[in-house]
Formats: structure tokens, sequence, C-alpha cells
């Protein structure tokens, strides 16, 4: 099996669980470290042209990080294109099933069955609280309705203030983001970087929880830690 993909926390799941397997991968794929395959440009403009050139009998992209055209294009030039749709916890466990058994794994892995069970037994949370989540500044856009990321951040107490808008990643003005008056603002470190000196000087009196990107938004191993990991970053925020 030659498995080229499009999706860096797929890449990662798949490189653990079937060394060998993966042949292609995009530029963003930093997990894990020291991956040695092909790299074929970014998630939104991936080289087709090398990704046939590899000769994969599967391609993983995702309906969220990946174009439309280019699934297309590579569907027209012979290659299998497996789609997959993550918007919550749960759903990232089915689809991560999917995806390895496509990729030919002979069993589930063991850090899908511990990350599975992490997140059953995770405890009610204690109180909760109302969160805005810059993904991006010029222009400021934030976490909206249906996201994973929403879904993680909600299963650990944190509301996400723009849950109900009528698109998945709005843009505010960052006025609009203080009128809300949320009690946190979560601020991840992809895709915009933020950091100490980089986004919290925005919010003046407000708690800033500055969390890594992958342990928000990949789906992959990185969720076996991942409510330990954010509960401690959304702790320290309010230290």
């Amino acid at each position: 099996m030659r498995v080229v993909s499009l999706v860096p926390s797929l890449t990662e799941a798949i490189a653990v669980s079937l060394p060998g397997v993966l042949v292609g991968a995009t530029d963003w794929c930093s997990h894990p470290p020291g991956l040695d395959v092909t790299r074929v440009g970014g998630t939104k403009n991936p080289k087709l042209e090398p990704i046939l050139a590899l000769a994969p009998d599967l391609v993983i992209a995702n309906e969220e990080e990946n174009r439309e055209p280019d699934l297309t294009a590579l569907r027209e030039a012979g290659a299998e294109v497996l789609v997959t749709e993550i918007r919550d916890v749960p759903q990232a466990f089915r689809e991560l099933t999917r995806v390895l058994d496509a990729c030919g794994a002979p069993s589930r892995p063991r850090w899908l069955d511990e990350a599975e069970r992490v997140w059953s037994e995770l405890p009610e949370p204690e109180g909760r609280r109302s969160a805005v989540v810059p993904i991006w500044r010029r222009p400021w856009m934030v976490l909206g309705r249906d996201t994973f990321a929403g879904d993680v951040l909600s299963r650990l107490g944190v509301d996400n203030a723009y849950a109900a808008h009528a698109e998945r990643y709005p843009r505010a003005t960052v006025e609009e983001l203080r009128a809300v008056a949320p009690d946190l603002v979560v601020l991840p470190d992809e895709p915009y970087r933020f950091t100490a000196d980089d986004g919290p000087e925005a919010f003046p009196g407000l708690p800033c929880a500055l969390v890594g990107g992958r342990h928000l938004t990949w789906y992959g191993p990185s969720l076996a830690e991942a409510p330990r990991v954010l509960s401690e970053a959304l702790r320290a925020a309010h230290r």
C-alpha cells in the first residue's frame, strides 16, 4: 500500500500506525518528527504531478483542509481519494478508524484505543466558561459554528461564544470580540501563531490561554494527551 496524505493530523496517525505506508505528505505535515517522505506542497495548493508520480494507491484528504478542485483533479487523473469530515470528537474516532482501515491497518492501534478511552472517561467540567477563540488576526477570525476545536473545548467546559454564528470561521473586529465579554480568550499557535507577545495585548483585562494547535485542532495520536494538556493551559490562564 502506498498512501499520500494531504492532512497533517492524519499524516501523523498513518505514519505512527503503519510505518512505511506513507510515501507523500504536505509541507505542513510536521509530525511525527523526522518524517521522511516526499513533500507535495501545501494543504490548499498541493502539487498534483508529484502526487501522481508517487503512484499512490490512496490519497487521504479532508473536506475542510483541502480544496475540492484539487481533489477532483486527482480523481480525474486516476487517483483514489478518501475524503474525511470531522466536526466533533466522536466523528474523529470514526473517521480515524475508517482511514486506518483503508490504509491497510491489520488491527486498531493502541494509541487510538487510549485516546477514545481518555475522552470517554472525561469527567464533567466543574463549571463552564465562555470564550472567543481567534484563529487569525489581520483580519481577526474566530471559531464559529460546528467545528472540531469548538467541540473539544466544550467537552472541557469552555463554551465558544460564536458557536451559534452562521459561519464556521467568521471575521470580527477586535472591538466586537471584546464586546462579547467572554470569560476567556483561547489563543492557539496555528494556523496563526499566537504567542505571549502577539495576541493577549489585544484583550486587556481578559485571561488568555495560549494553547497548542496540535492539541486543539488535530485528530490523531495527540488526542490521547489533549484533554490533560489543554486543561492545564486553560487553568493557567486564570492563575
